[in-house]
């Protein structure tokens, strides 16, 4: 039987054993040996303490190494504490050296330090080495103008361009190449005598446009600008004629209206002071009766005189009745 004493050995050694694995695989977790005889085995050399360092600065190390490893086998002069810095600076590393290997393949003259400073400012530095290699075709939104007999020309143009490393860290990006583009479309179509030189001469807008220098501050130049599509809208010129007689048909309408209301506002008040008059009149009229009575009260006026005045009314009112019956047999 196994006493005691061999019993406390054997737990001894089974208890010292779990602590060497646990202590190794802490001590492997924190210092990334594979990754260290990858780069021993790719002709890199990076010490341990580097990596412990990394470590200790929060990096993930295979984010630098493996870059580093890439640069090195194709060629790059980058040291791991550039990589290292930009990493802390928020770059991404890895894009980084990619976008330095296409420029180097291509024939690019690219710093590292340029290319970090483009990757920092927010743009895809890889994408901007390709970019120069194989030029980008952004087509422009349907562009409208009015020539100047106020035919409207629809215009799509297709803007060939190529990255400028050298602008692309404080330039303006597609969307102004193609608002300018617009504005040089618009411009030209504008300054047209009628919407057939245009039909007849697409290749003038791209000249006139590209003769502007529209690339001047972008991240971008211009290689060529084709017109992909042409087509004829609306006759604007006729719409604005249509639209302002119909306004100008409306006010003199608005202005008839008014003199026909002043001229029954002026009817009305000279019907009013035509009938104040008869009012008056009939007034006076009234008064005839009470006036003779006291003309003849008076003595003022005598019988024979009074019967005269009969006979005048009379023969008065006669001839208004035969000048009524004249009327009415015209």
């Amino acid at each position: 039987m196994v006493n005691n004493m061999e019993m406390e050995a054997i737990f001894g050694s089974f208890f010292f054993i779990v602590l060497i694995v646990i202590g190794l695989s802490i001590l492997l977790s924190f210092v990334p040996v594979m990754l260290w005889i990858s780069a021993m085995a790719s002709g890199v050399y990076v010490g341990l303490t580097t990596l412990i360092g990394m470590r200790l600065r929060r990096i993930h190390p295979p984010l630098i190494v493996n870059p580093l490893i890439k640069a090195k086998k194709a060629g790059l002069g980058v040291v791991i504490s550039q990589l290292e810095t930009h990493y802390l600076a928020g770059g991404n590393v890895d894009r980084v050296i990619d976008a330095l290997i296409a420029a180097q393949r291509a024939d690019i003259n690219l710093s590292f330090e340029r290319a970090a400073a483009i990757d920092l400012a927010g743009r895809d530095v890889l994408e901007a080495v390709q970019m120069s290699v194989n030029p980008k075709v952004i087509s422009t939104p349907e562009v409208t103008a009015v020539a100047k007999d106020g035919i409207e020309v629809k215009v799509i143009a297709r803007v060939t361009v190529r990255a400028n490393i050298d602008r692309l860290v404080g330039g303006a990006g597609e969307e102004t190449i193609i608002a300018r583009v617009g504005e040089g479309i618009v411009t030209t179509n504008g300054s047209a005598e009628s919407h057939k030189l245009v039909l007849e001469n697409p290749d003038s807008i791209s000249k006139t446009v590209l003769e502007k220098g529209l690339d001047a501050g972008t991240a971008f130049e211009i290689l060529s600008i084709d017109i992909a599509d042409i087509n004829i809208g609306k006759n604007i010129g006729a719409v604005l004629q249509a639209d302002q007689a119909e306004a100008d048909k409306r006010i003199a309408q608005a202005k008839a209206e008014e003199r026909r209301a002043m001229a029954v506002a002026l009817e009305q008040e000279m019907v009013a002071k035509v009938a104040e008059m008869r009012a008056k009149v009939v007034e006076a009229e009234a008064e005839v009766p009470m006036a003779l009575a006291k003309a003849l009260r008076d003595g003022n006026m005598g019988a024979l005189d009074y019967y005269r005045l009969q006979n005048i009314d009379a023969d008065t009112k006669m001839r208004r009745n035969i000048g009524e019956i004249g009327e009415d047999e015209d």
